[in-house]
């Protein structure tokens, strides 16, 4: 997946499309939104950097799943087994990017799947498709004739927290160093039965 936020104009259709594809629950997300603003009045700008699973390369939290619910599938897309997740949470505690949530109505961990029942059918993600700046782009970057790897071979990208060395496989256009840092900056506010976590 690419990203480019010189595109992204913060509409939040893909979280709502995300929401809707999925039925993640009010009180969850699968996907943020930071906003960044940048210099001072009058040249002051303002940034969307939309946040989701990177379903990393190598992925740490499959590795630490005891139950191995979550796993790579061949395409390399990370998935969580819900017959087998035991809402252990130690995948959330070994994700560095702050990205998996417990679905409080089924108690197991979810995240975001590139929407794989989608891409499985020959179709794109729910947020690509919905996106209407066209700002998010998804296939196949092993195959040169797929328009993620020309625009991959077209624009300089970077990936967050890459001294992670996890290969996260989502990638930014556009995005420099101070817009990709601090990105799990969030306020806390504990509600019952869940924690809501309001992402900035």
């Amino acid at each position: 997946m690419v990203i480019d936020i010189r595109r992204c104009i913060g509409c939040h259709a893909c979280s709502v499309a995300c929401k809707a594809e999925m039925a993640v629950p009010l009180e969850v997300n699968a996907t943020w939104l930071k906003i960044v603003e940048k210099g001072v009045y009058p040249d002051a700008r303002r940034f969307f950097l939309p946040r989701t699973c990177n379903n990393c390369e190598d992925a740490i939290c499959a590795r630490n799943c005891p139950t191995k619910a979550t796993y790579k599938r061949d395409d390399g897309i990370v998935a969580v087994d819900q017959h087998r997740c035991i809402g252990c949470k130690y995948c959330i505690a070994s994700c560095p990017y702050d990205v998996r949530y417990i679905n409080p109505l089924k108690n197991i961990v979810q995240k975001c799947y590139f929407c794989s029942h989608r891409v499985d059918a020959g179709l794109v993600p729910a947020c690509v498709e919905t996106c209407p700046t066209r700002a998010i782009v998804f296939g196949d970057r092993n195959d040169p004739r797929s328009e993620i790897s020309q625009v991959l071979a077209a624009n300089a990208t970077n990936v967050l927290k890459a001294e992670m060395q996890t290969g996260p496989q989502v990638f930014y256009i556009s995005a420099d160093e101070s817009t990709m840092s601090n990105v799990e900056e969030e306020i806390n506010y504990y509600t019952e039965p869940t924690l809501i976590k309001l992402r900035f």
